[in-house]
């Protein structure tokens, strides 16, 4: 460059010319409005950015304490002794809530360690914790954010529902709005009620939600008894309850419980003997050692006793508080609340015993004697062909395929020889070939297909518990075997089934006697019987004929068909159905008709009988017996007495309702009857064979064997059992559910050492001598010496009910030994004897119309057990005759034709009678004349019975 004077005076004038002065001018004003204009642009992004975020604190959620407090809680019910019998926990509802007093200060700090270690510093927002995370962003990459503070943590999950956004941007404007709200809240929330909320809602694996629940998954205690290495196991499952759940992924879950130890002993929240003690102890064998124990012993369905007990509490929350069904079912599930039930662990875990043991029931086997089988229902097969339709396929279309198939090796519970296959497979192999080579045949090559099958060991089994003077269900089960399932099929509570000869008892013995002025001495004739209007005979259950004249008492003791039909015919259908009624059954029948025009009712004769349209079910059988046991008065079952809400408030209290349903006199009066059941009659299975009770019960059985029930009570407990197959085939084995009963009431009673007492007797209750020929009062000297035995019987009644009457169905006659027929005034006096006989009519005869259909199967004269004794006063000696008479072809004595010796005359040839006589022996028919006209007198010398002279 040229520094002389010239140069530099010509560089100065082109300095100061105005051309360059302009131009100069210019470029700072360009620059100066540049600057403003980046400084207006930095002002506008600023106030955007800050509207956008004001927007975004405006629409931030109203957050209240309530949001806050973690929902969901586990349900729990109580047996009766107060300890846990079942837990009902919906998704996220396994939580138990514990107060942060409750937390031990080690166990809140493993916490704060390892999610949160300025917890106690910051105002819900840590700064360092933000730079830190967002450093990450910028080094990683993504928007695993990191830096959230427990608060923030609570907000997120409690507030935002867990966070789980589908994009970035909601993801940001979720974090500024966290943010600010986690900075409010710790305005008007201390640092324990946050923490407290936290700790009660962290989900900690394995369905565990919050810190109480986690501590007894993984180690079987309490959290106020955690030891901080067992905490620091705890803590880092929150940040991945999948990855770091210390049964699963034991490793990854001992890592970061090393961080938490080591976060504990760096912020002084431990000793160093404390954390050298918590990093030696091989607490990881601990947690394996108890997750084996607890998965062996796992319930992993309800107890048909919770079955029910859901079903009950839905109904009266519905009912009595208004809850919509849903509404009832989120809070047994959700609501965190306590149900206090009647059920008895100990008795219920001896029903269980008995139920889940194979040996109690009938063996599987390829005879036909075979008791137990598998029945294939339900079966649907549906195939999608190629061309687009379906064709759907069900068990009778199986059944159908192999209706010619040779059943040789004895595979189904059916006649050995018949062909084809029916439901009942007694081999499970055989089974799913048969259903294997069904589906070959009808899915083609290509074709796809749903199958929906189900196999149940049959016959199946119910059995209940009450306790009389309660009315509280004691313990249930509904189905063989061990229960596998969630409110699978309870057949105590949800299977009518046909009671039999159980309501014999209830529907026509019980309302004669406590409405009818019937009594236990009461007598009807055990001989043929057709249901009015009808050629439906009723039967008895054994073969052996008519047993005649009938006591109530037999009738019940005996269960006699015959005998409960008449009863209830002589009182009425409509009284028998009353007294069902007020027993509690829901399913009868007054009256129903169909769309066909069918009508049903079940006021009718058969239901002396059980039979019913519906049939009953267990548990309503149960408590109908369950009020005789109970002196008359009727309690509704009852399966819990109170539930409270989960602060403990009561939401529902269950009291039985009571109501005197029969006198208490005919109360004890059908169980001294029943108790004959057992020692001597259709029930003498059921007696305790090693423990004294008193027991009383009746025995039931319903058409061709389909349900067979015991039902009987000792003076403490009620018990019912069905056995049966769900879809009705007749039973080979007929006691072994008698043998349950037996044993089930009998280990209950003896390990619950309950004395033996009597039923107790009520004041209104006294006994007098009847005939049980006649129900009257018997006759000393008449009715114990009548021909085939006594039938004098000490009897109770309740006090007005013992008859007045003295017996009038037995006389005194004389008959002759030799013709066994009345004696005649001829007839040698050793050749007689005095006897008494029954008087009874047994002239039965056929209405017209009926007579083809019966005389086969029921030929003319029926005798019973009766016939041999009965008095014919037309029916005298054709043996001796008088002098010069002969008997004609109608039996009437006429003039001899022929010369000779009188009739008498004819025995003289017999050297002796039947009973030892000299044949030779005087005669002396004009002393004996009228011998057999006798005049039978009691001990104060009434006349009894009086003879019609011989003709």
């Amino acid at each position: 460059m040229d520094y002389s004077r010239y140069s530099m005076k010509c560089y100065v004038r082109k300095l100061k010319s105005p051309w360059r002065k302009l131009n100069s001018k210019l470029w700072i004003i360009a620059f100066r409005l540049f600057l403003v204009a980046v400084v207006a642009a930095a002002v506008c992004v600023i106030m955007a950015g800050f509207g956008v975020v004001n927007g975004l604190i405006d629409t931030a959620p109203q957050v209240k304490i309530a949001d806050l407090t973690p929902s969901g809680y586990s349900s729990t019910s109580y047996y009766s002794d107060g300890t846990v019998a079942q837990v009902f926990a919906g998704a996220q509802a396994n939580r138990v809530l514990v107060s942060i007093d409750e937390v031990p200060k080690m166990v809140q700090h493993t916490f704060v360690a390892l999610e949160d270690e300025r917890f106690y510093e910051h105002n819900g927002i840590d700064i360092k914790g933000i730079m830190r995370a967002g450093f990450s962003v910028l080094k990683e990459g993504g928007l695993n954010f990191g830096g959230s503070t427990i608060t923030q943590q609570l907000l997120k999950n409690q507030v935002f529902s867990g966070g789980n956004e589908d994009n970035v941007l909601d993801k940001i404007i979720r974090k500024i709005q966290e943010m600010f709200l986690a900075i409010k809240l710790e305005d008007y929330m201390s640092k324990d009620e946050i923490l407290e909320n936290y700790l009660n809602f962290v989900n900690l694996g394995s369905g565990a939600y919050g810190i109480e629940a986690a501590a007894n998954t993984y180690f079987d205690k309490s959290v106020s008894e955690l030891t901080l290495s067992e905490a620091a196991v705890i803590a880092p499952i929150a940040y991945s309850p999948t990855l770091r759940n210390p049964i699963n992924y034991p490793e990854m879950n001992a890592k970061r419980r090393q961080d938490c130890l080591d976060n504990m002993k760096k912020l002084g929240y431990c000793t160093q003997q404390e954390y050298d003690e918590a990093v030696a102890d091989d607490v990881y064998s601990r947690i394996m050692d108890i997750a084996s124990r607890k998965k062996a012993s796992a319930v992993t369905s309800f107890s048909y006793f919770t079955d029910e007990l859901i079903n009950q509490v839905t109904k009266d929350l519905v009912e009595e508080l208004g809850y919509t069904t849903e509404q009832a079912q989120h809070l047994i599930y959700f609501g965190g609340i306590n149900i206090y039930t009647t059920q008895d662990r100990q008795i219920q875990s001896i029903v269980d015993k008995y139920y889940t043991n194979e040996e109690n029931f009938p063996e599987f086997g390829f005879t036909n004697s075979t008791g137990s089988c598998y029945e294939l229902y339900p079966y649907n097969l549906s195939v999608y062909h190629q061309d687009g339709t379906i064709t759907h396929y069900h068990r009778n279309d199986l059944l159908e395929y192999f209706k010619d198939y040779n059943d040789t090796q004895g595979y189904y519970y059916h006649e050995h020889g018949k062909t084809g296959i029916n439901e009942l497979f007694l081999n499970l192999e055989d089974m799913n070939a048969k259903i294997e080579e069904f589906r070959n045949h009808v899915v083609a090559e290509g074709e796809t297909y749903i199958e929906d099958k189900d196999v149940v060991k049959q016959p199946q089994s119910s059995f209940t518990m009450i306790e009389q003077a309660t009315g509280q269900v004691k313990a249930i089960y509904g189905g063989r075997g061990v229960k596998t399932g969630l409110r699978t099929l309870n057949r105590a509570t949800q299977s009518p089934r046909q009671v039999g000869s159980t309501f014999k008892v209830l529907a026509a013995f019980l309302p004669a006697i406590d409405a009818a002025g019937l009594t236990l001495a009461s007598v009807q004739d055990d001989s043929p019987f057709f249901y009015p209007q009808t050629t439906k005979e009723v039967y008895n259950w054994y073969n052996t004929g008519f047993r005649g004249l009938q006591t109530i008492r037999k009738g019940i003791s005996s269960s006699l068909n015959i005998v409960a039909v008449r009863t209830l015919q002589q009182i009425g259908a409509p009284l028998g159905f009353s007294y069902l009624t007020k027993l509690g059954f829901s399913t009868l029948v007054k009256s129903k008709r169909m769309e066909d025009g069918t009508f049903y009712s079940d006021i009718n004769l058969s239901i002396a009988l059980g039979g019913l349209t519906n049939g009953v079910y267990n548990v309503e059988l149960n408590a109908a017996y369950a009020s005789i046991a109970n002196k008359g008065v009727y309690n509704t079952p009852i399966m819990y007495t109170e539930i409270r809400d989960h602060d403990g408030n009561l939401l529902l209290s269950k009291k039985t309702k009571s109501s005197q349903v029969m006198k208490t006199s005919t109360a004890w009066l059908l169980t001294d009857a029943m108790e004959d059941t057992i020692t001597n009659g259709t029930g003498s299975r059921l007696a305790f064979k090693d423990y004294k009770m008193h027991l009383a019960g009746k025995t039931g059985t319903a058409s061709k064997n389909n349900d067979l029930w015991f039902v009987g009570y000792s003076p403490y407990y009620t018990a019912a059992v069905w056995t049966g197959f769900d879809h009705g085939f007749e039973q080979k084995n007929k006691s072994y559910q008698q043998d349950l009963w037996r044993n089930i009431m009998e280990e209950v009673h003896s390990s619950m050492q309950l004395p033996d007492k009597e039923f107790e007797m009520p004041d209104s209750i006294v006994k007098a001598n009847i005939c049980t020929k006649c129900g009257k009062l018997a006759v000393a000297g008449l009715c114990d010496e009548a021909e085939g035995g006594s039938t004098v019987a000490t009897e109770y009644f309740a006090k007005g009910t013992v008859p007045t009457e003295k017996c009038t169905c037995h006389v005194r006659v004389t008959i002759c030994k030799k013709s066994k027929k009345i004696a005649r005034e001829d007839c040698p006096e050793k050749k007689t004897k005095s006897v008494v006989l029954l008087i009874k009519d047994e002239n039965y005869e056929y209405p017209p119309e009926w007579e083809e259909i019966l005389k086969d199967e029921y030929p003319l004269p029926i005798t019973t057990n009766d016939t041999p004794y009965i008095y014919h006063p037309d029916e005298l000696c054709d043996v001796h005759l008088p002098h010069g008479m002969m008997l004609d072809e109608n039996g009437d004595l006429v003039p001899s034709d022929e010369d000779g010796d009188d009739g008498e005359a004819t025995d003289t040839e017999d050297e002796t009678d039947e009973d030892g006589d000299d044949s030779s022996a005087k005669k002396s028919s004009k002393k004996n004349k009228n011998k057999n006209v006798t005049e039978n007198e009691d001990a104060e010398g009434d006349v009894v019975a009086d003879n019609v002279p011989a003709g």
